[in-house]
């Protein structure tokens, strides 16, 4: 059923963050602008988030009135420690963004206020555990660019209009799901500046449908994981499924992922912060996690989810120390240094629990190359590992119309065969896009859950039958396709020229009579 309220309440937020980019646009391009929005959400986030922590511990104490944005600021510092080790971080009532944004407007240095706010942040959880989940956290949001304007006092206008639009967002109370609501306008924006940003922004974000489909494959039949990991975390969308589907107190030690690129390294652990992941809940590393993957030592993940980047470059064999790594030397091979995609399904095999499922987005062409793929291919089906291939439609992620599949791993499988699944006509149509319905998801995990042929759809293939079809992993290899032709009757097509050709000799006849008659 619709909650109607919910959704009137999500279209006026949707409504707001959308007049705030018509408001900007020009001045600051849409993908940049994004990181400025999410800055300040973060800011707004992280403020109110202290302040009702600190209250409510003030209104437990007996203390009704008290209000810690109203606060001295010298009065405020003899709590800092405290409240460093209970929330990860500390603000000063004068720098919480209800103060700061109601000054704004009066303030010729806001571009230096805003600055000194973000780096003294950072800095309070310096020395503490949360130290990595709040460095260079603000790095993204330069309050001193061009892009804002020309002019210290041009910047300071666009500083003052994003504090104003930020607040206006309608968030709710925080016993409302507040926390959904900020999620909510972290996706919004993500999805709007993803599908406008070509390529680029299909690397940054995974459509939510997919997400869906991927987490629930990986947690079928389960209440519960000990963590969820994903080798190429990007916003961390894929990661933050689990906390919807399972709820974040079923992800019992947390969420873990690496991240490449600076900027989306940085928007995933702002990501987990405005989904309400406490610091002590997430660990998002920042690097190459092919050849510099910083989770060595955790235990292996129940639940790995990806939509890694297609077809990267990477060392491959130029690099001697990878092919004795122990994630990628089972194989006795590397993924070809012009493709990476096998390298992480290598990693994430290694990784992965021992009663854990991994579910990754795949480039078609993996599947069916020769070369070092298929001979990792043939070590992936040797050895049982290939629990499902999902074929999914084209045009679902944004910025390619690449068709891309779904690869499925266990390594605890009883049967020695791999199910194939044809869902490339499981969507709707939505412009210029496809999109996955919950009809459809739920199609694709029902057959997936039953594991059984279904014509024109699935097909149980024994390992043997792959090996001897040179381990192709193509689910059109093995699914039949259904003959949408026309079927035409020849019998019945014959008989009905026949009396075509009959009538027609017979009209002949009759003309002829007729011109006859008139030249007598």
């Amino acid at each position: 059923m619709i909650d109607n309220k919910k959704e009137q309440e999500r279209d006026e937020l949707h409504r707001t963050i959308w007049n705030m980019a018509n408001d900007l646009r020009g001045s600051v391009d849409g993908w940049d602008f994004k990181q400025y929005v999410l800055g300040m959400l973060f800011y707004r986030y992280i403020s109110e988030n202290f302040v009702k922590f600190v209250n409510a511990g003030e209104v437990e104490a007996g203390n009704d009135n008290f209000d810690y944005a109203k606060l001295d600021n010298e009065v405020a510092e003899e709590a800092r420690e405290d409240l460093v080790q209970s929330k990860g971080y500390f603000i000063l009532p004068s720098q919480l963004f209800c103060n700061v944004k109601e000054k704004a407007p009066n303030n010729e240095n806001l571009n230096e206020t805003l600055e000194s706010v973000f780096r003294n942040i950072e800095a309070s959880a310096q020395g503490h555990d949360s130290e990595d989940d709040f460095k260079g956290l603000f790095d993204d949001i330069d309050v001193n660019s061009n892009k804002l304007g020309g002019t210290v006092a041009k910047r300071n206008e666009k500083l003052v209009k994003l504090l104003n639009g930020v607040a206006e967002m309608k968030l709710g109370d925080y016993q409302d799901n507040t926390i959904d609501a900020f999620g909510d306008a972290y996706e919004f924006l993500m999805g709007m500046y993803a599908s406008n940003a070509g390529k680029s922004g299909g690397e940054y974000y995974t459509p939510q449908e997919v997400s869906e489909l991927l987490t629930r494959i990986t947690v079928l039949g389960k209440k519960e994981v000990n963590k969820v990991y994903d080798p190429a975390c990007g916003s961390g969308s894929l990661l933050l499924k689990f906390a919807k589907v399972l709820g974040k107190e079923n992800v019992r030690q947390g969420f873990f992922g690496q991240e490449i690129n600076i900027t989306t390294y940085n928007l995933c652990r702002i990501n987990m912060f405005l989904h309400d992941i406490g610091y002590e809940k997430f660990s998002i590393g920042h690097g190459d996690t092919l050849t510099e993957p910083l989770h060595w030592d955790d235990e292996p993940f129940e639940a790995i989810v990806s939509n890694p980047p297609y077809s990267i470059k990477w060392e491959g064999d130029d690099n001697p120390i990878l092919i004795n790594d122990e994630r990628f030397s089972p194989a006795g091979v590397l993924a070809p240094k012009s493709k990476a995609d096998l390298a992480f399904i290598m990693h994430s095999l290694s990784w992965l629990a021992t009663n854990g499922t991994a579910a990754i987005v795949c480039f078609p062409g993996v599947m069916y190359r020769g070369g070092a793929e298929q001979k990792i291919r043939k070590y992936l089906i040797d050895n049982n590992y290939v629990e499902c291939v999902i074929q999914l439609p084209d045009n679902l992620f944004f910025g390619t119309s690449i068709a891309t599949c779904i690869m499925v791993m266990k390594k605890n499988k009883v049967e020695n065969s791999t199910l194939f699944i044809d869902a490339s006509k499981e969507c709707v149509k939505i412009t210029n896009n496809n999109k996955l319905t919950e009809e459809n998801i739920q199609n694709i995990l029902s057959t997936y859950e039953k594991r059984e042929n279904k014509q024109y759809y699935a097909a149980v293939v024994e390992n043997d039958k792959i090996a001897e079809n040179s381990y192709n992993l193509s689910a059109s290899s093995y699914v039949e396709q259904e003959d949408t032709r026309e079927k035409i009757d020849i019998v019945k097509l014959n008989a009905e020229i026949k009396k075509i050709v009959a009538r027609e000799e017979q009209l002949r006849a009759e003309i002829d009579k007729i011109i006859a008659e008139i030249e007598v």
